[in-house]
């Protein structure tokens, strides 16, 4: 795992259980994970994470399963949904013109960011 991968995942967990106001043995209780694993990811001192102890930890605390994926990279951004997919999946009902002021909004900040956010040529963004 990456460093930058690492941190993130760190914060992650680490925010969540801050946001939760419990503490890591607390967390440790509840999802029956070691405290001494819960406070080495919360540390990024471990290079390798497994599934079997962060997705009792991500269930306690509320993040999403795809979260966790998605940050640890077992999926690849190709098996990732499209932005305009991804916020009609999850605000159903949100209008077109909506999820195309988001879209543009986001474009723009990933170009001040150096990052090109449009799909590429053949790719379906919705």
């Amino acid at each position: 795992m990456a460093p930058k991968e690492a941190r993130r995942l760190a914060k992650r967990i680490r925010d969540a259980r801050l946001a939760a106001g419990i503490s890591a043995s607390e967390l440790s209780r509840r999802s029956g994970v070691n405290v001494a694993t819960i406070t080495r990811y919360e540390r990024e001192l471990i290079a390798n994470p497994q599934p079997e102890s962060l997705l009792p930890i991500a269930n306690v605390l509320g993040i999403p399963t795809a979260d966790i994926f998605a940050l640890r990279r077992w999926v690849g951004k190709d098996d990732l949904p499209s932005f305009g997919s991804y916020l009609h999946a999850r605000y159903e009902g949100l209008p077109d013109e909506a999820v195309d002021e988001l879209r543009s909004h986001f474009h723009a900040t990933a170009l001040r960011y150096g990052f090109d956010s449009r799909p590429a040529p053949g790719e379906d963004e919705y």
